[in-house]
């Protein structure tokens, strides 16, 4: 059954991934929210969606966070922190945010499955996220990358979270109540 063979796949291909991270790059990551004034967040297509999930996250944490794109995003300025997500990390909207960020002085984090992309090049810290084996029929187009950003992007909450010294409980209550 392609169900199971596909979860297994998926599975060990994000594992894989996640355990090649170094803690030195988990713990420069959370520097970077902990010194940026505010934070935006960005992708294109299903990268933008985990991008959405990881901005609410951070609202939740009571980071002042926002997605490009939408229109009540506030100007991004020197002091502020972009996070890029693009598994191409070509996609045009994306990488052209990477150089307007830099223009604007933000510090920049990209996360990408080419390390020799756009958004790596004008990135100040890169997360590469490239499966080792990708099998098409089990993992099309680029589930693999999206899958692994949207987790290491939870476990960059669940990081965050001890940090601030936060719980579940503390995050509820800056949960949206009308949705």
């Amino acid at each position: 059954m392609k169900f199971k063979e596909a979860i297994k796949h998926i599975d060990e291909q994000i594992s894989q991934m996640l355990e090649e991270i170094e803690e030195k790059k988990i713990e420069e990551i959370i520097n970077y929210f902990f010194q940026a004034n505010n934070i935006f967040v960005y992708g294109a297509g299903r990268s933008g969606l985990v991008g959405k999930a990881f901005a609410i996250r951070l609202v939740h944490l009571g980071f002042p966070t926002f997605v490009i794109g939408e229109t009540i995003t506030k100007p991004v300025k020197k002091g502020d922190l972009v996070v890029l997500i693009s598994g191409s990390g070509e996609t045009i909207p994306v990488a052209m945010t990477a150089e307007i960020a830099r223009r604007l002085g933000a510090k920049i984090i990209s996360i990408t499955a080419n390390p020799d992309s756009h958004i790596a090049r004008f990135a100040d810290l890169v997360v590469i996220l490239k499966p080792k084996e990708k099998k098409a029929d089990l993992a099309p187009l680029g589930t693999l990358f999206e899958a692994s950003a949207w987790i290491f992007l939870d476990g960059i909450i669940a990081e965050l979270m001890a940090k601030k010294g936060e719980s579940e409980e503390s995050m509820k209550r800056r949960h949206a109540t009308l949705e």
